[in-house]
């Protein structure tokens, strides 16, 4: 009978529809290609069995990050379950985009330079060189997907997705790789000078991850302040806090203190000149950003 044919009460009956026009979107095929490098760059790697040490770790960990993260948006958004995540789905993806096209950028770079040299077997060689190649076209890749899900012009409704937004991710990055250069903390209880430029590091650092999560998690907007104009006056405070940094770290660290003639790679007095060049390049993405934001709010919202 009819009524044979309906399901007991309290089952849910919600049927799963996947959504296929995900996979078919130019971000869609662009992601298949980004998970199929990022795989083809850590199974060659792995291969070879030459990525012993930190930054062997750190590119594998790249890889295998980028190519797991990038399968879960791609099984998300097949299935419909962004909609019901509580975050801001398009904030996340705009901005693990952004931070994975800055990581694969990193171990494109790093990764030749330590292991691919004159002193590998002709064995592995062959792998290495791939694998280098493979993550050069996984950065393309995934630079591709920034410019594909970037903002445009007036389009304000995934902040994460704007200049500003993406500079968040840039500015955290940065940060990121100034702290793995001053790991050591013996030189930083000599000087004060170089106390207050790891504080400097620090605060942004924080208050800009912050910003980051509290975007992802949709939380912004239940702070009881004009919350644009804030983060304009932090900019503004960044820049200061960075461009202090920016004179009073190579005065502390270089004054007196000429390279050494026996400095390798792993040379300290190398790791303190890359927090040199990393904190001149957050001093820029802050400047930009300050641009970017104070346009945004002072004049977009005025015409």
């Amino acid at each position: 009978s009819g009524s044979e044919m309906q399901p007991p009460l309290g089952w849910n009956t919600t049927v799963i529809e996947l959504n296929f026009r995900s996979l078919i979107t130019p971000v869609g095929i662009v992601r298949f290609f980004e998970i199929f490098l990022s795989c083809t760059a850590f199974s060659l790697v792995a291969a070879s069995t030459d990525f012993k040490g930190p930054y062997g770790a750190w590119c594998m960990f790249t890889w295998c990050f980028c190519f797991i993260v990038s399968v879960l948006i791609v099984v998300v958004e097949l299935f419909g379950f962004s909609e019901k995540l509580p975050l801001s789905w398009d904030d996340f993806t705009s901005a693990f985009a952004m931070l994975a096209a800055l990581m694969v950028f990193t171990s494109s770079i790093m990764y030749p330079t330590t292991f691919l040299t004159g002193t590998c077997s002709d064995s592995i060689c062959p792998y290495q060189a791939a694998a280098t190649a493979m993550s050069c076209v996984c950065f393309i890749a995934y630079s591709i997907e920034v410019g594909l899900t970037r903002a445009r012009p007036g389009d304000i409704s995934s902040f994460l997705a704007t200049v500003p937004g993406l500079l968040k991710v840039f500015e955290a990055y940065v940060a990121c790789l100034i702290f793995s250069l001053v790991s050591d903390p013996k030189p930083y209880k000599i000087e004060p000078g170089q106390q207050w430029c790891i504080a400097v590091y620090s605060i942004c650092f924080i208050v800009t991850l912050l910003i980051i999560i509290l975007t992802i998690g949709r939380c912004l907007t239940y702070i009881p302040f004009p919350l644009e104009k804030v983060l304009v006056g932090y900019n503004a405070v960044a820049v200061l806090l960075y461009l202090t940094a920016a004179i009073i770290w190579p005065i502390f660290n270089f004054r007196g203190n000429p390279r050494p003639n026996s400095c390798g790679r792993d040379c300290s007095w190398n790791r303190l000149l890359g927090v040199t060049f990393l904190t001149f390049f957050n001093l820029i993405a802050y400047i930009v950003d300050l641009v970017y934001s104070s346009k945004m709010v002072f004049v977009t919202r005025t015409a």
